[in-house]
Parts: structure tokens; C-alpha cells; sequence
């Protein structure tokens, strides 16, 4: 009986009793519940996770093509504006030289008109003055002649004629 007095045969003997005590009440069954439903949960999160890292790698892949997709459309639009700039430039330039071209065609006709109205002076100015001189050196020779009126008037007549 001296066992019944030793205090490590109680401790283990209520441990015994207390792990029994514990499988009859279905507390393992409990406790491997409890790590199975939190396995559960852990589970579901990685799943999750693995489902938004799949998501956001299409959304990743997505916005790439986007931006690619993009940037080929702002360089061909970069190089639709550049041929349409080149192609004002050239327009621009032919009318320009057109323009150049018809006012220079203007003024050359100014002058050509300017030349023959002072030409066209210059001739009434000369006949003018020959007339004058012819009338005054008529006049002269024939001062004391008796003046015959079919010279008078042909020398009228020259005078209109050269104007």
C-alpha cells in the first residue's frame, strides 16, 4: 500500500483519469475538428489568394497589351500628323511660290502698261512738238508768201493725224 501513498503514482493516475476522462467526452475529436475547420479556413484563403494572383496577372497582362496597344497607336498617330504636317509645308510652299508667281506676273504687266502709256506720251509729246515746229517753220518761210488755205489746212490735218 505504500502506493497509495506515493504522489507520482497519484499524478500519473490522475493523469490517466484526465486523458480518459477527455477521449470518452470526444475532446480530441473537438480539438481535431477545430485544426480541421481552421485547416478549412486556411485553405480557403489560399485558394482565394491563388484565384486574386491569377486575376491580377490577367489584369496585369491586360493592361500591358492596352499600353502596347497604345503606344502603336500614338506613334502612328505621331506619324500621321508629321506626314500631314509635311504635306501643309508642301502645300503651303506651292502656294506661296504660286502667289510669288501671280504678283510678279502683275507687276511685270504694270510695267509693261506703265512702259507703253509712256511710251505712247513720250510719241504724242514728240508729234506734238514736231507738229509745232513744222508749223512755226512753215510759218517763217512762208510769212510774207501769200498763204494758200489747202496748206493751212493739210498742216491742221497733220497736227490731228500725230496726236
Amino acid at each position: 500500500m505504500e502506493l497509495l501513498q506515493d504522489a507520482e503514482f497519484w499524478t500519473g493516475l490522475a493523469l490517466l483519469v484526465f486523458v480518459a476522462l477527455m477521449l470518452v467526452l470526444g475532446v480530441h475529436k473537438a480539438a481535431a475538428k477545430a485544426l480541421d475547420s481552421k485547416a478549412a479556413k486556411i485553405q480557403a484563403e489560399l485558394d482565394e489568394a491563388k484565384t486574386l494572383r491569377e486575376e491580377a496577372q490577367n489584369l496585369l497582362a491586360s493592361l500591358k497589351s492596352q499600353r502596347e496597344q497604345t503606344e502603336k497607336l500614338a506613334a502612328e498617330m505621331l506619324a500621321n500628323a508629321k506626314a500631314e504636317a509635311k504635306r501643309l509645308e508642301a502645300e503651303a510652299a506651292d502656294k506661296l511660290e504660286e502667289q510669288i508667281r501671280r504678283r510678279q506676273e502683275i507687276a511685270e504687266r504694270r510695267i509693261s502698261n506703265a512702259e507703253a502709256q509712256a511710251s505712247a506720251e513720250v510719241k504724242a509729246a514728240a508729234a506734238e512738238l514736231a507738229a509745232q515746229m513744222a508749223e512755226s517753220v512753215l510759218a517763217q518761210r512762208l510769212d510774207g508768201a501769200k498763204s494758200d488755205p489747202l496748206i493751212d489746212a493739210a498742216v491742221g490735218q497733220l497736227a490731228d493725224k500725230l496726236k
